[in-house]
């Protein structure tokens, strides 16, 4: 008797596997709206393919994946173009296997391939796709799914410089500020990630575009949103104190436009942002070499500042001490300033 009517199929080959990943996808195209249910087969196709990719890449909890065929399955996307196609169809794919590409995604960018990142190296001949990723902050169906993919994308030194210097960009100064919360709080864990993750190429970039990038910085700070004025100042802190960027601190604290704001966040209605705030306004006043303007805006606006000062208690904490320490040597030379001669002549 035989039993081959009860075989299972043989397993695709990671070949097989990335040319049926990329005919389901291009099929999308050949699907209208009109066509609902050609579409819907289509889309499962692909749900289909994907789930299989996860398995070959990630195992299924009881077979572990082999690494011969993810080195292979590797290739072949970045081979048959599969990358792009993954990329310019997430619009059109179901919230599970948007989930599942991005699941893929974080495997395939790690895997060294004859000592290639084969999938980093795809990205770097087509570094339109990290702009497309960005510009996808603009639609809220698919903005998680993209900036997870991003955030994988720019943990690599190489990416992370070309984002920062692309005029995409900017963008991130309007998308930290989108009326959707969740989509502006993964917009700024992007936008953190870029300004902290690789120091010298953000050094690089804040020395190149120091004025313009600023410009646009103030205006996050002096934003009408609580959350956006908070974490614009917290990164603001993590990426000009890093000792990288000590020659663009120097050259921000020498500036009065920038002391001047945070003066005005020293007055903010948040305790927070007042801690915050003065934790980069010490070290415009601790400042040994502080141009004549500095101390000229610090003495004229010396009575306001202490009476602030005075005020200003981060509350009950193991950092509590440091904090009083710190405010007070920042009081005395305030103090000073104000009594130095011929600062207004």
């Amino acid at each position: 008797m035989s039993f081959s009517f009860f075989k299972q199929s043989r397993p695709r080959t990671p070949q097989e596997l990335a040319k049926a990943i990329k005919d389901s996808l291009v099929a999308l195209d050949s699907k209208t709206v009109a066509e609902v249910k050609a579409l819907e087969k289509a889309l499962e196709e692909v749900e289909k393919n994907i789930v299989t990719m996860r398995t070959m890449l990630s195992g299924d909890g009881e077979i572990e994946p082999n690494s011969d065929q993810i080195a292979q399955l590797t290739l072949e996307i970045c081979n048959e173009d599969v990358i792009s196609l993954l990329f310019h169809k997430l619009p059109t794919l179901g919230w599970e296997t948007r989930k599942n590409i991005v699941h893929c995604w974080s495997i395939l960018l790690k895997q060294k391939v004859d000592s290639v990142f084969c999938c980093v190296q795809y990205l770097e001949n087509h570094l339109e796709l990290l702009d497309f990723l960005v510009v996808c902050y603009d639609n809220k169906e698919i903005a998680l799914t993209c900036g997870h993919m991003l955030r994988e994308c720019i943990k690599l030194p190489t990416l992370a410089k070309y984002i920062l210097e692309s005029p995409s960009f900017e963008l991130f100064f309007k998308f930290v500020e989108l009326p959707t919360f969740d989509v502006a709080s993964d917009a700024f864990a992007t936008f953190k990630d870029l300004l902290t993750k690789h120091e010298t190429a953000v050094s690089e970039f804040l020395t190149t575009h120091y004025d313009e990038f600023f410009e646009q910085y103030e205006i996050l700070l002096a934003s009408a949103n609580y959350v956006t004025r908070r974490q614009s100042l917290k990164l603001l802190s993590d990426f000009l104190l890093e000792s990288p960027n000590s020659h663009i601190m120097k050259r921000y604290i020498a500036e009065v436009r920038h002391l001047k704001v945070m003066m005005t966040l020293l007055k903010d209605s948040s305790k927070n942002i007042q801690i915050s705030a003065f934790h980069i306004f010490k070290v415009f006043v601790a400042n040994p070499n502080k141009p004549r303007d500095i101390k000229v805006i610090l003495a004229k606006n010396h009575e306001r500042l202490l009476e602030l000062l005075h005020s200003l208690s981060p509350g009950k904490g193991a950092e509590d001490d440091q904090f009083e320490e710190e405010k007070e040597l920042i009081i005395k030379e305030i103090e000073r300033v104000s009594r130095l001669p011929r600062l207004d002549s």
